[in-house]
């Protein structure tokens, strides 16, 4: 890819994030200002003083709603945020060690914290994923294939974890779902990447591909990158390979899950919201899987229009501006723990790294 197409790719992203959240706080302001206002002078002002009015009114009252926030519960859900990263760490480890790394816990989660730095900006909720697979390759100079392999499955191993719980939330939330048409919708979406994300997994860990076509292994060597490809799911059999991996891993993943929705649940109650924990446990996984697509950077945008999708609606009851505030504290808790992997990027980026000799050598020249 040219840098041209690589700057107009990351520029229509950013454009379009902009456009998410420009909507959604215009939309969220237009009622705001409209209640204060009382419908019927409101319906006498033009779009362009509708407008004014809206942006007037409406950015003070989502401050004072953000500030309704009990310290204690944001540093709470701050907290909770930062067990979530530490759970992620532990998962990763778990994963090194089945391709024969040992990473320290203070290197992994060094690697871990700027990943999470390079998340506030980078597309999607997994952009840093890019950095982390650039840190592990340096940790050595004849698996970088496996090193690098081993951030792709992790982060695939979480996605699914999530959609299997999300899955499983909508078990108890069945009744909802038939009266909330837009939860349904996403949640047939959520399925349907569950049904996705568990054919990848299989064919990834396990194969099956080369038993029903002979041919297929050729057909991957053909391919641009062919042996990287093919050494790339080599590695991704050993997971399968090694025994209970995917039932522990899994296991670790929801409990980070459920501490995921806990964060939230700690949100809104300090913002006083009456939300059913039953709810949250399928509305969260919901938003963290979609806004986990590499759409915007960050999920900004995606992540603050489906918390009004989905709470701001008569069978859940959130006004929208609390449905907006809960999105960006969450974020907030988010944007705190990438503060803390900017300082770590900043002061540590140099240490622990091979010789450059070392880690410029190919693969191919080292016996494995």
């Amino acid at each position: 890819m040219s840098a041209g197409e690589k700057i107009w790719k990351t520029t229509w992203r950013v454009a379009l994030c902009l456009a998410l959240l420009g909507w959604i706080f215009q939309t969220i302001f237009l009622k705001e200002a409209r209640t204060i206002i009382g419908p019927q002078i409101w319906q006498q002002y033009s779009w362009p003083e509708q407008t004014h009015a809206a942006w007037v009114h409406g950015p003070p009252h989502l401050w004072s709603t953000l500030t309704m926030i009990s310290p204690g519960a944001l540093a709470l859900s701050v907290i909770l945020m930062g067990l979530t990263i530490l759970l992620g760490i532990a998962r990763w480890r778990m994963v090194l060690k089945v391709q024969g790394f040992d990473l320290s816990w203070g290197r992994t989660t060094e690697i871990s914290f700027v990943a999470h730095f390079f998340n506030s900006f980078l597309l999607g909720s997994t952009g840093g994923d890019l950095m982390k697979a650039y840190y592990a390759a340096r940790e050595t100079h004849h698996k970088k294939t496996e090193a690098v392999v081993t951030v792709f499955v992790d982060r695939v191993l979480g996605l699914w974890a999530m959609l299997l719980f999300g899955g499983l939330m909508m078990l108890p939330n069945l009744s909802l779902l038939f009266v909330h048409s837009q939860l349904r919708s996403l949640a047939f979406l959520i399925l349907a990447m569950m049904v996705g994300c568990t054919g990848f997994v299989g064919i990834a860990f396990w194969g099956g591909v080369s038993r029903g076509w002979s041919g297929a292994r050729v057909w991957l060597r053909r391919m641009p990158k062919g042996e990287w490809l093919e050494r790339s799911l080599n590695s991704c059999r050993q997971f399968g390979r090694e025994p209970f991996f995917v039932s522990r891993t899994l296991g670790l993943s929801m409990i980070l899950n459920a501490i995921c929705v806990l964060q939230v649940l700690v949100l809104s109650q300090g913002l006083g919201l009456k939300i059913s924990p039953v709810v949250l446990f399928v509305v969260v996984p919901t938003i963290i899987c979609i806004s986990a697509l590499p759409i915007t950077p960050s999920g900004l945008g995606v992540r603050e229009n489906l918390f009004v999708f989905m709470l701001a609606q008569p069978a859940i009851g959130v006004p929208g501006t609390s449905a907006l505030s809960l999105s960006l504290l969450a974020y907030a808790g988010s944007l705190f723990w990438s503060l803390v992997g900017g300082l770590v990027y900043a002061m540590l980026k140099e240490r622990h790294h091979l010789g450059q000799a070392e880690l410029e050598k190919p693969e191919a020249e080292v016996v494995t």
